[in-house]
């Protein structure tokens, strides 16, 4: 498959009232599609976050919403544009960051997440020295991450991010 440029195609979900950061690293093609964050059915993000907050699984995009909303999290990807072959993130090349300044400087953020290495990896690229904000990574909720049972997840993800919600 060839790759393409591609620009980020919908905006981050973010409230002063936020506290959490998770950055993901460029939609999917499901997602570009549905333009909004982990729309492929087999991601495991919505199914991670709803089990942490012991809420019952959003549906749509409007439940998405408020799932992240009432339980303080903001949502964004680490990149803005990039050339990428289908969905595979190891294609990414020639990236651009997101601007993530205004989500710092309109919410009391005090942890910013990573869900997987490669967004892990582009922030400490292009974004932490800029900051001057460190970041930690999460095991990746895509199902490519086979090795990470969703129990395994919810558990990894439980430590980091509900002591930052407290």
């Amino acid at each position: 498959m060839e790759k393409q440029l591609c620009r980020h195609p919908f905006p981050p979900i973010c409230t002063p009232e936020s506290r959490v950061l998770i950055l993901g690293s460029f939609p999917s093609p499901k997602s570009r599609e549905a333009a909004f964050f982990y729309a492929h059915p087999q991601n495991r993000f919505w199914r991670v976050l709803a089990a942490l907050f012991h809420e019952a699984v959003p549906r749509d995009v409007e439940e998405k919403k408020a799932l992240l909303i009432r339980n303080r999290v903001a949502l964004w990807d680490t990149i803005a544009s990039c050339e990428i072959s289908g969905a595979s993130d190891a294609s990414i090349t020639n990236v651009v960051a997101n601007d993530l300044q205004p989500i710092l400087d309109g919410a009391d953020i005090r942890a910013i997440f990573c869900n997987g290495a490669v967004s892990f990896k582009w922030y400490n690229a292009l974004l932490r020295d800029r900051l001057g904000r460190d970041a930690r990574q999460l095991p990746s909720t895509s199902p490519a991450n086979a090795a990470w049972s969703l129990e395994k997840l919810i558990n990894a993800w439980g430590e980091l991010i509900l002591p930052c919600l407290e």
